[in-house]
């Protein structure tokens, strides 16, 4: 998004004297955040709260695509993914 880690912090909800440090410990694995900071996050990053706890870079990919779709594509982006794991299987 462009923006500081302090400022991400302090959008996120945490104090603005230890936020820059508290994302800077998040980034590194230092520290993991509880829930209810990672729903913030995600929220002030506009994706998914499950994007954080993607295994891997192309399913966080796919969660934060899938969650700048309208209801209507969210849908058929999940008819094709059935299709899909039907012929895989």
């Amino acid at each position: 998004m462009g923006i500081a880690q302090k400022e991400l912090g302090i959008r996120a909800g945490i104090d603005e004297y230890c936020a820059s440090a508290r994302i800077n410990q998040y980034e590194r694995g230092k520290h993991v955040p509880d829930f209810l900071t990672v729903q913030n996050l995600a929220k002030v990053l506009k994706v998914p709260t499950a994007y954080f706890f993607a295994e891997d870079d192309k399913l966080a990919e796919l969660i934060a695509a899938y969650g700048v779709l309208k209801a209507a594509d969210r849908k058929s982006l999940l008819a094709m993914a059935n299709s899909l794991s039907d012929q895989s299987n």
